[in-house]
């Protein structure tokens, strides 16, 4: 198990050396257009070649790299350009949002998508079932932005419960979060009831699980303790993998409520033309993929004793 997840961290380690040189060279490969895009595109060709100078970019490429990446393992990324401030303190700020967001997201989303798929993994072909996987392909299928847009007309414009924004920095509040929260579970939870549910009718039909049930033991006592577990190999590795895309892809919802996270950061930086901020957030949404797919192959590893013991 140690070795295993040792290679696994080795394996990530390369990952994220390999992308970091690839993203520097994309980012301040043209030390030029660096110069250009801090000072401004009306500035001389004198006042750039003195920026270069005074910041190092005359040093070696391969020197550079190494004080890049050094610096954003020490949580260094500069001044953001567009926002004339520390990146780390901005990038602090909107994960926290984001992390707020994300948390609320999950624990429903997983909470939903378990329970409705197992109960209609144990009842394959019955009402029940086919009553659940028509809502979840429905809720799967609308897109964020039409939801959002009803959830807003509804609630916002005609009931007038909620706020249509979360134009908050940092900290908690708890009405400004519901209308972003409820997008994100409608969108995302069908998915994984559909993937908990597969696996569970799939587990339901294996030879252990028949054998259980002819010596008689409770169904519910069968579920839980027999089937339950060898189920969500399957679904763990895909839930885990979404704690990358509540942060860097939900950048459609952050955008329609105004909510100040990481994935309204990414755009705003990227439409800006911010270079330092774009980097730091490229290469911290980078880690935490990498980190989640570490994540999820050990938690595969312990799920699954046949990968633990071979």
């Amino acid at each position: 198990m140690l070795h295993l997840a040792a290679r696994r961290f080795a394996s990530m380690v390369i990952i994220m050396l390999t992308i970091s040189f690839v993203l520097f060279v994309i980012f301040e490969g043209d030390k030029f257009n660096v110069a250009t895009k801090v000072l401004g595109q009306y500035t001389t060709m004198d006042q750039r070649l003195r920026w270069l100078e005074n910041n190092g970019y005359n040093d070696p490429f391969f020197f550079r790299y190494l004080r890049w990446l050094w610096n954003f393992i020490r949580g260094d990324f500069g001044n953001s350009i567009q926002f004339n401030v520390p990146v780390s303190r901005l990038l602090w700020d909107h994960l926290v949002n984001t992390g707020i967001l994300a948390f609320f997201v999950f624990i429903i989303t997983m909470s939903i998508a378990l329970v409705l798929g197992v109960l209609s993994g144990i009842a394959e072909g019955t009402l029940r079932d086919r009553a659940i996987s028509i809502g979840s392909v429905i809720c799967t299928s609308v897109p964020e932005f039409a939801s959002a847009t009803i959830l807003v007309a509804i609630f916002v414009f005609w009931l007038d419960w909620l706020p249509g924004t979360s134009p908050f920095v940092s900290g908690f509040s708890g009405r400004e979060l519901v209308l972003p929260v409820a997008v994100l579970v409608i969108y995302n939870f069908g998915y994984y009831t559909r993937m908990t549910r597969a696996s569970m009718a799939e587990v339901m039909t294996s030879q252990y699980v028949r054998t259980a049930v002819l010596k008689g033991l409770p169904r519910r006592r069968v579920v839980i303790r027999h089937a339950l577990r060898n189920a969500l190999i399957a679904p763990f590795t895909v839930m885990v993998l979404q704690l990358n895309y509540l942060l860097s892809g939900v950048i459609v919802v952050e955008v329609f409520f105004s909510y100040k996270g990481f994935g309204k950061l990414i755009y705003e930086s990227a439409l800006f033309g911010d270079i330092y901020l774009t980097s730091a957030c490229t290469m911290v949404a980078v880690f935490v993929a990498v980190l989640s797919q570490f994540i999820s192959d050990v938690g595969y590893t312990l799920l699954n004793p046949r990968i633990r013991f071979s």
